[in-house]
């Protein structure tokens, strides 16, 4: 069994590799997360996870939902609720064995005011030309995971459809895949998933009008072209392991690993051209009534005004409640203000159905 997990571990990180010279970021609303129950662990829950939002973290994880059916909602401000994240998922059990989720993800700014057209060819100002657009991304996961001949491992994929776009101005669609394998033995579980593995391509196409371009030349800008924006491989390992405390209380913590390909990184962990991101998560709960969550992801080492080096991470926190089907979770990131991110409030919630008679 190890060797077979080691196996796909190597076969991952070859395909990841393939891709090393390429750049570095797109699609990154993709990281963001979501469910705020990761949240509150600091995004280290592919191992953990055994709700509809493993479509998301790791889609091995499907195999372990407990329910027939979940239904999964979330929304999130960020920058004084100027940008707005929203998740919603549906899982359903084909089988004993299989199971299939659709998530869709949308992040975006609406409302920004144009004002290429503010002033005319003769200097004048005509306010009655603002129009307002929306910049926003959209990710559609199509996701199936099933359970393997083999006792405790379960293997899982996703295929991403994405699209954004700029208003009038420009849009995109890219396709990408990612793979996952999710092993239990005993009270410990290893993940294994692999993110974008054949890299993820958008075929970006612009459209400017004819007033527009002439206020981008005007301006010393340069006219957009028509293009391709690459989402690299990367690769994201996890251990964890539920230790139970008596008869009502119960502690899972985790740590995870993101390794990235593309060249050395501001990471804890970095050098040419890999770089890893450590994360560690804990959840504590009552009769699986009561969830406390807590977590520190996001080490960055950045240099200051005064060019001194120093380290900062994200601390992050959160609670949960289930009750009859239903369960609410909170997550409040970056505690004591540790990083350079920005605070953020974060709910979620479940809805689980069983098949009647069941």
């Amino acid at each position: 069994m190890i060797k077979q997990l080691f196996t796909l571990t190597i076969a991952l990180i070859s395909v990841l590799g393939a891709s090393a010279q390429s750049r570095k970021y797109s699609n990154e609303f993709l990281n963001i997360g979501v469910g705020a129950r990761a949240l509150g662990m600091g995004n280290a829950f592919t191992a953990r996870v055994n709700d509809v939002t493993a479509a998301y973290w790791n889609p091995a994880g499907l195999t372990q939902m407990e329910d027939d059916f979940q239904v999964g909602l979330m929304h999130a401000e960020y920058f004084a609720g100027i940008a707005k994240y929203d998740y919603g998922a549906f899982a359903t059990r084909i089988d004993n064995k299989s199971v299939f989720a659709l998530s869709v993800l949308r992040f975006g700014v609406d409302d920004i005011p144009n004002t290429t057209q503010l002033i005319d060819q003769d200097g004048n100002i005509s306010y009655d030309k603002i129009k307002s657009f929306s910049a926003a991304d959209y990710a559609f996961l199509l996701s199936y995971a099933r359970e393997t001949n083999i006792d405790g491992l379960s293997l899982g994929g996703n295929a991403k459809v994405i699209y954004r776009n700029v208003g009038e101005f420009a849009n995109a669609y890219g396709f990408g895949l990612d793979l996952s394998a999710l092993y239990k033995r005993g009270n410990w579980l290893f993940s294994a998933v692999g993110k974008d593995v054949t890299s993820t391509f958008n075929a970006w196409s612009y459209s400017l009008d004819d007033e527009t371009e002439q206020v981008f030349l005007q301006t010393g800008n340069d006219l957009p072209e028509n293009g391709l924006e690459i989402t690299l491989p990367q690769l994201v390992l996890g251990v964890g392991r539920k230790v139970a405390l008596g008869s009502r209380f119960s502690v899972f913590t985790e740590l995870d690993f993101g390794v990235t390909f593309d060249g050395e990184r501001n990471d804890l962990i970095s050098s040419d051209p890999i770089a890893i991101d450590p994360r560690f998560g804990m959840e504590i709960a009552y009769q699986q009534f009561i969830f406390l969550r807590g977590g520190i992801g996001n080490f960055q080492k950045t240099t200051d005004l005064f060019g001194v080096r120093e380290t900062s991470f994200q601390p992050n926190f959160g609670i949960g409640f289930k009750y009859k089907g239903f369960s609410l979770d909170y997550a409040f990131s970056d505690i004591g203000d540790r990083s350079v991110a920005l605070y953020s409030n974060v709910f979620s919630l479940r809805i689980d159905l069983n098949k009647k008679g069941s």
